[in-house]
């Protein structure tokens, strides 16, 4: 427990380090993605097991459409590998999946596979899992921004009513609550274009472990770190 009393009720993970992984190796890049998805699972299925509300993880970014032509190609079958394969595993653990992003962008494939395992998964009551799926801070501002412009335009709302509490509204994660923490693997000091509105607070904890490693175990080190800090959120301790 954290010094207020309470669990992490939502952890974002950026998963880091798979392309290191297999080249400290010797191995090809997408053989670190492959064994980054067992990470995932237990991960995921950890994470409800501890009745954390949410779980978000950075699942592919719009960044990595620069990557070769080859590993996105994989990278998509990987996810839609996944979605299709881990159905089974959502259903018994009670996760509701949920996505963000620009999902649009995405192979038409995926895009199907991902609307079946959401609207499978809908009335499960259990921890939410969410997907960040060619995904960028910076472009859910900006989508937010221009929907609300839209709204003004319309006369739907007015200047006056644009508040933090209504831009809120407007962003991908608007029925989500903002995540207490953020874990960062592979050891890189940076949120890389994640949830830049939302972490505003949010207790960061990066380890050199790279994700395809990433188990149980350091996943309870996290939790356990995020129990001995003070959240404070701008103002003073009694």
């Amino acid at each position: 427990m954290s010094e207020n009393g309470e669990a992490p009720s939502h952890i974002a993970i950026i998963m880091d380090g798979n392309g290191r992984w297999a080249r400290q190796r010797g191995l090809v890049r997408i053989r670190g993605h492959k064994e980054g998805v067992e990470s995932v699972r237990e991960i995921t299925r950890e994470c409800a097991k501890k009745h954390i509300r949410q779980l978000t993880l950075y699942a592919f970014s719009q960044e990595n459409w620069k990557r070769p032509r080859r590993e996105v190609n994989l990278l998509m079958k990987l996810l839609k590998d996944f979605l299709i394969g881990e159905r089974g595993e959502i259903e018994e653990n009670n996760i509701r999946l949920t996505a963000i992003g620009r999902i649009s962008g995405l192979p038409e494939d995926v895009q199907r596979e991902l609307a079946i395992s959401i609207e499978e998964s809908k009335d499960n009551t259990g921890m939410v899992l969410c997907l960040a799926l060619n995904y960028g801070g910076r472009s859910e501002i900006v989508d937010a921004a221009k929907n609300i412009a839209r709204s003004v335009k319309a006369g739907k709302m007015g200047l006056e009513e644009i508040t933090e509490e209504t831009f809120r509204r407007f962003l991908y994660t608007s029925e989500m609550t903002d995540p207490d923490l953020l874990i960062r693997t592979g050891g890189e000091m940076r949120v890389s274009n994640f949830l830049l509105w939302e972490i505003s607070y949010t207790e960061l904890w990066v380890t050199p472990v790279c994700w395809p490693d990433f188990r149980k175990r350091h996943l309870d080190e996290a939790i356990q770190e995020y129990a001995r800090r003070e959240r404070r959120f701008g103002g003073l301790q009694e």
